[in-house]
């Protein structure tokens, strides 16, 4: 998206002083291209999409005719080609996190929107749909885990390091490796072996946020953007995938343990900053951390 095209939004909202908030941190960021109108229940936010052209939806999860993701389920039903960024209270982080998952672009928690954050998740959530929508139509997707192929990582990785530039925002890229994949085939049979990256693929999608970009690259081997670092370090982003990993392997009931190495690297959008040796580092030290953990295994 071009900064200087018009957007055209509906904030779905029945708490008047949450609309009153959304209405005055617009007004303040000062962007004369963006258009607010106001629906306060799903009922007439879906009659005013049904009648006019919007760009994308801020959608409160709890409305007097509709709560949590079904309200979700009917936005999409009703306007599929519209992104949706959710509103959410501090208490519903988790329901915010799961619309996500469920398919919205992205979550803000309303205490915390600022000017520049609510512009920024706007635009960023209608340039990602246009793109997944693009990807779609290219079948960009691998077959087996529903997530984007190395095509698709590809063509999304440089748009998102063309769009980091632009915004000055870094991005962390992470690769990961399901380790044993050889002994869960010999093993096991190919069919397992196929569950077990599809089990993977799922933890990925449970560890990272809705807009950020996984992909299969190829046999066992896994790459991610997560678009927003400032929101997790890499740290974290490895603890919580291992808490999710342990979490499965606790009631799998499998006769295996799902292991999965990774390596982060933090890119910082400069114009020395390239996609193939962000991948390269980020490939070796997830080399590191499977050797690492061959060794504390033993």
């Amino acid at each position: 998206m071009k900064p200087e095209e018009d957007i055209r939004v509906l904030l779905v909202e029945d708490n008047p002083g949450d609309v009153r908030l959304i209405q005055e941190t617009l007004r303040d960021a000062g962007d004369r291209h963006l258009t607010l109108d106001h629906a306060d229940c799903l009922k007439a936010a879906l009659e005013i999409l049904g009648r006019d052209e919007h760009d994308l939806i801020l959608l409160d999860l709890s409305l007097p005719d509709s709560h949590g993701l079904e309200t979700v389920e009917k936005t999409e039903a009703a306007a599929p080609e519209i992104p949706i960024v959710i509103l959410t209270g501090m208490d519903d982080v988790n329901l915010g996190l799961q619309a996500v998952r469920a398919g919205a672009q992205d979550y803000l928690i309303k205490g915390e929107i600022t000017g520049h954050l609510l512009i920024r998740a706007i635009r960023y959530a209608i340039e990602r749909h246009r793109m997944q929508a693009a990807l779609r139509i290219l079948s960009l997707i691998d077959d087996l885990t529903g997530l984007y192929n190395r095509r698709g990582f590809l063509t999304l990785a440089e748009h998102q390091l063309r769009l980091s530039r632009r915004k000055q925002s870094a991005f962390y890229l992470i690769f990961a490796d399901l380790d044993g994949m050889k002994h869960i085939n010999d093993t096991w049979g190919h069919k397992e072996g196929d569950q077990a990256l599809i089990q993977a693929a799922r933890l990925l999608k449970d560890t990272f946020r809705g807009s950020d970009i996984i992909a299969r690259m190829g046999g066992d081997e896994f790459a991610i953007i997560a678009v927003e670092p400032a929101a997790s370090s890499a740290e974290q982003i490895a603890k919580r995938f291992e808490d999710n990993i342990a979490a499965f392997n606790a009631h799998s009931g499998k006769p295996y343990r799902l292991s999965i190495s990774i390596g982060v690297v933090e890119c910082i959008p400069d114009n020395h900053c390239s996609l193939e040796d962000s991948l390269a580092k980020a490939d070796t030290l997830m080399y590191r951390n499977k050797a690492e953990r061959k060794k504390a295994w033993g």
